[in-house]
């Protein structure tokens, strides 16, 4: 058995949980989310506690019991406060907007590169060259944050291009004559 699935996971106030056959639901002052819960696992929910439970045989549920009491602390946390990646642009003339629901993200290519985020994601851009990527699912908020940086990685010799914020790129030293 999983330590993490041991754990209770605790529902802070106005935050619902409700499990319908194999469907999770969690209900919170943002939104809802929703996720099938994997054969052999199931949550029990007593008051304002949820605790994750294997089913009898217990060997098809166990190697996913640490990872639904993580999925569903994410949710709750979701529903609650949110989630938020950031990305740093370096580079000369290297810039982003947004307009609607698509980022324009100028990289030095020859045209400008448009990316609509999902439905569900917001994206703030400060100052030109700081991206907030924000919402309740922590899963399409890290993925939108990689398409993202996946449209200009850090180059290796110069910097420049897409990063997270606080992440080290090596520079390598080039040629020299």
């Amino acid at each position: 058995m999983s330590r993490v699935g041991k754990k209770i996971v605790v529902m802070p106030a106005g935050v619902t949980v409700s499990v319908e056959g194999s469907l999770l639901t969690v209900k919170g002052p943002k939104g809802s989310l929703q996720r099938v819960l994997p054969a052999g696992v199931g949550v029990a929910v007593v008051g304002q506690e949820a605790r994750v439970e294997l089913d009898a045989s217990g060997l098809a549920g166990g190697a996913m019991h640490g990872l639904v009491r993580a999925l569903l602390a994410n949710m709750v946390k979701g529903v609650t406060a949110g989630f938020e990646k950031r990305l740093e642009i370096q580079g000369i003339g290297y810039k982003a907007e947004v307009k609607g629901s698509v980022l324009n993200l100028s990289l030095g290519y020859s045209h400008q590169v448009e990316y609509p985020f999902p439905v569900g994601i917001t994206v703030k851009v400060e100052a030109g060259t700081k991206l907030v990527v924000a919402g309740m699912d922590r899963e399409a908020v890290g993925q939108a944050a990689a398409n993202i940086r996946s449209f200009r990685p850090p180059d290796h010799y110069k910097g420049k291009g897409v990063r997270y914020s606080g992440e080290t790129v090596r520079l390598k030293a080039g040629k020299s004559q």
